[in-house]
């Protein structure tokens, strides 16, 4: 596996499919590192497993930058980001999102889906 590259692993009984992304050395993967939550989730078959999974905050800015790098043109992308920031609404920290899209170069992009 080549650094930057993420891949997935599919657990074929439980038809679970978790995406890895290895993590880089710049200042936002590791700010995502320092807020990482943990869960744990019971797959049929298997014990608890607990796991860190990214920030709502974390996971709508990496999307936004996706969206971005992708000419912004995933409707997938975009509908995911709009989805979190309806579900996670008001426990969201704002203020976090906002100075890291600055930073990410997708304030504009954030504003819209905010709008």
């Amino acid at each position: 596996m080549r650094e930057g590259r993420s891949f997935s692993v599919i657990h074929l009984k439980g038809a679970f499919k978790f995406d890895f992304f290895p993590v880089s050395a710049d200042a936002f993967a590791q700010s995502q590192l320092d807020r990482k939550r943990f869960i744990v989730s019971a797959i049929p078959g298997l014990e608890s497993l607990e796991f860190a999974i990214a920030s709502p905050e974390d996971t709508v800015l990496a999307k936004l930058v996706w969206f971005r790098k992708g000419g912004e043109v995933s409707d997938r992308q975009w509908h995911d980001i709009l989805g979190i920031l309806k579900v996670q609404s008001s426990r969201l920290d704002l203020d976090y999102v906002r100075a890291w899209a600055e930073r990410l170069g997708v304030f504009d992009l954030l504003e819209r889906a905010l709008g």
